[in-house]
């Protein structure tokens, strides 16, 4: 299977695709103006405790107070605010904790008063991203992730992936592991850490350690709310949770990013810093490599699958309602048959659906009914199967008697939502456009009108591709009048995404040159 993963970094926002044999399986987007991810830890201060529902908000900068409920604390959290406490008021006096006295856990059905007052400064970790109305939900389980480790402070366990698939390499690496932590902390180990030397998780242990002191240091003299440890953006923590020997093409279409992520990828994956390369191409990068169309065909409340049956998917504010429906084109003697051909095809194009817009929380799937017992279980066997890839996590029951499968799928940041619906370029709304026989003539005008405002500007004029076919065919071509007439070469590009009726022009910097085009 071909794995590329496509960066493609314009002005505020990274657009990140994972293609998988050229299909998109997943699309992330980030604004380089996010403040808060998940991951990033603060100091915040209590700002009030809610008994009734167990939780307390707690101020971290946001216009929202972040919410804190007691089964996010984390069983720790007295030895957090113990750790908070001593260094804010310089009673700690390093990020070590060899000497670190750790206290009794907390009862797991506690309350929130008993643990948390207001006024407290307490350490605390971004769990979910702000959505909607909502500020960023935290938890106090501290967890620093590197490549091959995730380290968790005032914790004394160590476990090891469940992906890693012999009982033998398990034990080496917790056997590894337990000769090279640091005392108080708590290891994972993670499914890429499967084959690798002592010396490579004790380099990527340090280095989440040094991570750990740079807390210790910002803590010292932190604010009332502060943020700490600032999370990867969007593109490096793909690289560290998901890059593995499957990948074998890495492109991003922007120097700057470019350049980063060959430091980054030169410190956790040397190896791999040849599959990383720059795009240079004329075109779109999304354009170039089919993802522009996959996201106009993949998102929108109808998906038409291959076999002609479609999927409708609803969105409330508790829950996505996914309906599966054959379609007109299927035909076939046996019911039973169809249905199972078509559910096991849903089930597929689900599963990459709800990665690729992030759908969380409930998720609701109504398939076509099947009456046949083995096929309600081949069902649910392939659905499992087609999740079994997706790092969120989620629960799937059984089919209903009623055909509905309920699914619940862990959501940590927005649902991804494009609008695929575009209005008219040509008449912005109105339904009416200029007459496509005088668009020339409506070029020609514009053309003069810049020429004249900047005559010594090298111009390139980008149209549709059946208007750049028309300026430049026959002798003399109009692009060869407006040569005779300004002295100047005007330079075409084709864009098919530009309507017949529409036009750009652009300065020798590849600025586009704003006009007035009412009519």
């Amino acid at each position: 299977m071909d794995k590329e993963l496509i960066i493609d970094s314009s002005g505020d926002e990274v657009d990140i695709a994972i293609l998988e044999d050229r299909k998109l399986v997943e699309l992330h987007r980030e604004k380089l103006s996010n403040d808060f991810n998940v991951g990033d830890i603060y100091v915040g201060t209590i700002k009030k405790t809610m008994p009734g529902l167990n939780a307390a908000f707690v101020e971290i900068g946001h216009t929202k107070d972040a919410f804190l409920h007691y089964t996010d604390c984390g069983p720790k959290l007295s030895s957090i605010s113990k750790y908070t406490n001593g260094v804010t008021k310089k009673k700690i006096s390093t990020s070590k904790l060899d000497n670190f006295s750790i206290p009794q856990d907390i009862d797991k059905k506690g309350s929130i008063v008993n643990v948390l007052k207001k006024g407290d400064p307490i350490l605390v970790q971004v769990l979910k991203e702000p959505i909607s109305t909502k500020g960023p939900r935290l938890s106090c389980e501290i967890t620093i992730p590197g490549r091959y480790v995730v380290i968790s402070p005032f914790k004394n366990i160590i476990a090891v992936s469940k992906k890693i698939p012999t009982e033998q390499e398990r034990k080496r690496l917790k056997n590894l592991v337990e000769s090279i932590k640091p005392k108080n902390f708590g290891v994972i180990v993670r499914t890429a850490a499967e084959g690798k030397k002592v010396i490579d998780i004790h380099e990527d242990i340090l280095a989440l350690t040094e991570k750990w002191d740079q807390v210790f240091q910002q803590l010292k003299d932190a604010k009332r709310h502060q943020l700490l440890l600032k999370e990867l953006d969007k593109t490096e923590t793909i690289l560290r949770d998901i890059l593995n020997d499957s990948f074998n093409r890495i492109v991003v279409n922007d120097k700057r990013t470019y350049n980063s992520l060959k430091d980054y990828l030169g410190t956790i994956a040397k190896d791999q810093v040849k599959i990383l390369s720059e795009y240079t191409g004329k075109r779109p990068i999304y354009e170039s490599f089919g993802i522009t169309k996959q996201i106009k065909s993949s998102f929108g409340k109808s998906l038409t699958m291959k076999s002609g049956a479609y999927l409708i998917i609803e969105h409330t504010e508790a829950m996505h309602v996914i309906d599966v429906n054959s379609g007109p084109k299927m035909k076939s003697v046996d019911q039973e048959s169809a249905a199972l051909s078509v559910n096991l095809e849903s089930a597929d194009e689900i599963a990459r659906q709800m990665k690729l817009r992030d759908l969380g929380g409930i998720i609701i799937i109504d398939f076509i009914d099947m009456r046949n017992p083995e096929n309600k279980a081949k069902l649910v066997k392939r659905f499992r199967k087609a999740m079994e890839f997706d790092r969120a996590q989620h629960t799937i029951l059984p089919l209903t008697k009623f055909g509905l499968m309920q699914i619940t799928r862990q959501r940590t940041r927005p649902e991804l939502n494009i609008k695929t619906a575009e209005v008219c370029p040509s008449c912005k709304g109105t339904g009416k456009v200029t007459p496509s026989l005088l668009v020339t003539d409506d070029i020609e005008r514009s053309l003069e009108m810049v020429h004249s405002s900047r005559p010594k500007t090298k111009l390139t004029l980008v149209v549709h591709p059946y208007v750049k076919s028309h300026l430049t065919n026959g002798f003399p071509s109009q692009r060869m009048r407006w040569y005779m007439k300004y002295s100047k070469w005007i330079n075409l590009k084709a864009d098919a995404n530009l309507a017949l009726n529409n036009y750009k022009f652009f300065d020798k910097k590849n600025d586009e040159i704003r006009l007035d085009k009412s009519v």
